[in-house]
């Protein structure tokens, strides 16, 4: 009975939570990096490279495109999906 009912009506909220957290995880890695507060230096990370590149924003402004485009662009896609997968897998929308 659990998993004939109940499941299908948990699953597609579940995914869509756990896309989200792994979204704001990257995100709060990366401030935290950038702050100095996360992962150490020489270990790549996207708030580490923003750091770096922040440090010589005068004299190339384009350095944070990269990083910081990475960093929108994976939340971005991590929140579309399981936005997706919340439409494809909820048994209401499928009548």
């Amino acid at each position: 009975m659990l998993a004939r009912h109940n499941l299908p009506n948990v699953l597609p909220l579940v995914i869509v939570h756990s896309a989200n957290d792994v979204g704001g995880l990257i995100l709060a890695e990366s401030a935290l990096s950038f702050l100095g507060l996360g992962i150490n230096p020489p270990t790549p990370s996207w708030g580490n490279m923003l750091s770096n590149a922040s440090a010589n924003l005068s004299r190339g402004p384009w350095l944070v495109w990269g990083p910081g485009a990475a960093i929108f662009v994976t939340v971005l896609c991590l929140y579309l999906v399981g936005d997706g997968l919340r439409d494809a897998l909820d048994p209401r929308l499928k009548s």
